[in-house]
C-alpha cells in the first residue's frame, strides 16, 4: 500500500496493520509532518492553542534496585553515603515553592525501594493532600506500583486502588521506556517486563486513574521497536473503558547518555532533529486515538520543539520547576513560565496553562 493511503487510513483514525505502520515510519518526513499537523487540528478543540503546565517533579529516594542503565541519578541500597529519602518538611517546603509559582501539581518519582511499601506511600500521600487539599499527585509509575505489589505482598490492582485512596490523582507514563522485552533486558534489567507495564496501565484505566504514556528513544532499539512501542500503546488505549481518561497523552523523548553505563557500553546521543520530528508525527498517525501529543523541549530544545508543534504535537509540557533524572544524564535545556510562553509565541500559537488532564486553567500572572 502506498504511504498515501496508509496516511489516509490514520487521517480517518482508523487502525493500522505493523506492515503499514513500518512503511509509514519509513515516509518522507514532509508528507508525514503535513498530515500530522491536519490531524492535530482535527484532534483538539482550539487548533490555535498550544498548552502547557507547571508543576514539580520531586524525588521520593534515589535508592532503586531496577539497575537502569540510563539512569546516573539512582543508588544501590548498600551505597549507603549517598541514600535520601525525601522528608516531609522539603515535600512542604518544596510545595509551598511551587504554589508561589502558580504550579498545582507534583510529579512524585522515586526508585525501586526494597523497603518502601504501600503503607509508606499511603502515608506519604495522606500527609500531603491534607495539608494542600487543592494538590495534584501526578506520582510514580507503573513499574513502581508493580515494584510497590510486590514488596507489601497484594495486588498491583490493590495497589492502585489504595493509591488513589490516599490522594493519587494521576498516573505519569514514567517506565516504558521500549515496551518490548529485548531492549529491556539491556537497558533496565531488574525492571518490571512489559506484560507488567500494560497490566498495570490498564488496570488504572478501568479504575479511571487518568495515565499518559512515554517513549525514550535513541539506544538500542530498531525502529521496528519503536513501532512496536507505538502499536502496543494504541491497542491499550483501545481497551480502556468508555468515558473513561485512559492515556490522556503521549510523550517520546529521546535517550541522554552523559556518564551512564549505556555510554560505556557505547550507545551514546546522537541527536537528529528530523528523526524526533518523524517520530512525532508518526506517534500522532498511529496513535490517532490519544488526543494530546507533547513536545519534549527537555531533551529536544526550543527551536526543535518548536517544530514540532507543526507536526503533530500540541502541547508543550511543563516548565519543570525541579527535574533531577534526565538532567543528570546531559538534558540541560530550561524554560521558566515567561520563556515557555514566548517560545509558544514564537511558533505562531497561542500559550494556554492546563492542569494534568488538559482542562485549560485560568491565567496566573508571571
Amino acid at each position: 500500500m502506498e504511504s498515501s493511503a496508509i496516511i489516509a487510513k490514520c487521517l480517518q483514525r482508523e487502525k493500522i496493520s505493523r506492515e503499514e505502520a513500518m512503511r509509514l515510519y519509513h515516509s518522507p518526513l514532509p508528507e508525514l509532518a503535513e498530515a500530522a499537523d491536519r490531524l492535530r487540528r482535527e484532534s483538539v478543540a482550539d487548533p490555535s492553542v498550544v498548552t502547557w503546565q507547571i508543576d514539580r517533579n520531586v524525588n521520593i529516594t534515589n535508592v532503586c534496585i531496577s539497575g537502569c542503565r540510563f539512569c546516573n541519578f539512582h543508588c544501590k541500597p548498600h551505597q549507603t553515603e549517598r541514600h535520601f529519602i525525601t522528608t516531609i518538611d522539603e515535600y512542604i517546603r518544596k510545595c509551598e515553592e511551587m504554589f508561589a509559582l502558580g504550579g498545582d501539581q507534583l510529579l512524585l518519582q522515586g526508585g525501586l525501594h526494597p523497603k518502601l511499601d504501600i503503607v509508606y506511600y499511603e502515608e506519604l500521600f495522606s500527609a500531603l493532600t491534607s495539608r494542600f487539599p487543592e494538590l495534584k499527585l501526578n506520582a510514580l509509575g507503573a513499574p513502581e506500583v508493580a515494584h510497590i505489589a510486590k514488596v507489601s505482598g497484594i495486588t498491583t490492582r490493590q495497589t492502585l486502588e489504595r493509591l488513589r485512596s490516599a490522594g493519587l490523582s494521576s498516573l505519569p507514563g514514567a517506565g516504558a521506556e521500549i515496551l518490548v522485552d529485548r531492549v529491556r533486558k539491556i537497558i533496565s534489567p531488574a525492571k518490571p517486563s512489559v506484560e507488567e507495564w500494560l497490566r498495570v496501565m490498564h488496570e488504572a484505566h478501568e479504575l479511571n486513574i487518568p495515565t499518559t504514556a512515554t517513549m525514550m528513544y535513541g539506544h538500542v532499539e530498531t525502529p521496528e521497536e519503536r513501532i512496536e512501542h507505538l502499536l502496543r500503546l494504541r491497542d491499550l488505549q483501545a481497551e480502556c473503558p468508555e468515558g473513561h481518561y485512559g492515556f490522556t497523552a503521549f510523550i517520546p523523548w529521546i535517550f541522554r547518555s552523559a556518564g551512564t553505563q549505556l555510554e560505556e557500553m557505547g550507545y551514546t546521543t546522537h541527536f537528529s532533529p528530523s528523526e524526533y520530528l518523524r517520530i512525532i508525527a508518526v506517534s500522532r498517525l498511529i496513535l490517532n486515538n490519544i488526543r494530546n501529543i507533547q513536545a519534549s523541549w527537555l531533551t529536544v530544545g526550543k527551536s526543535t520543539a518548536q517544530v514540532a508543534l507543526h507536526s503533530g504535537a500540541n502541547d508543550m509540557g511543563s516548565i519543570m520547576i525541579e527535574e533531577n533524572v534526565v538532567s543528570s544524564a546531559g538534558a540541560n535545556n530550561r524554560f521558566d513560565a515567561v520563556g515557555i510562553q514566548q517560545a509558544i509565541r514564537e511558533a505562531g500559537f497561542t500559550p494556554r496553562l492546563r492542569d494534568q488532564l488538559y482542562r485549560l486553567r485560568e491565567n496566573v500572572n508571571f
